[in-house]
């Protein structure tokens, strides 16, 4: 079996992927007094490696699942890691309201994954 055809290789590296966007995108905000500048840059520096695993996970991943797919599955990892982030990283709390639509966004998940009509 080929690497890249795994069902699993996309969602492990849209998943790290976000990791990395997410600190690129929010990581800076623990740091408000840095010059906005120097946030920049480093957002940029980190966003090189966000690309370095997202444009092979959609390219790899279009073999396997549609292009629509995998903007879901995309999206449902990008909150999954923006939540955890936003507890851990910088303290928030997560609300009742933002499981209920987080709730809703995976019922798009299995919509976009229905079995097909014959």
């Amino acid at each position: 079996m080929d690497f890249t055809s795994s069902r699993w290789l996309p969602i492990v590296l849209l998943t790290c992927s976000n990791i990395f966007m997410t600190f690129a995108w929010y990581g800076h905000l623990k740091y408000k007094n840095s010059p906005l500048w120097l946030v920049i840059l480093a957002s940029w520096g980190i966003a090189f490696f966000e690309y370095l695993l997202m444009v092979p996970a959609n390219r790899w991943g279009s073999s396997l699942y549609s292009v629509t797919q995998l903007k879901i599955l995309q999206e449902v990892i990008t909150l999954t890691v923006f939540c955890g982030f936003a507890m851990v990283f910088l303290g928030e709390k997560i609300r009742w309201n933002y499981i209920a639509a987080f709730v809703c966004i995976l019922a798009a998940v299995a919509f976009t994954f229905w079995p097909k009509s014959p």
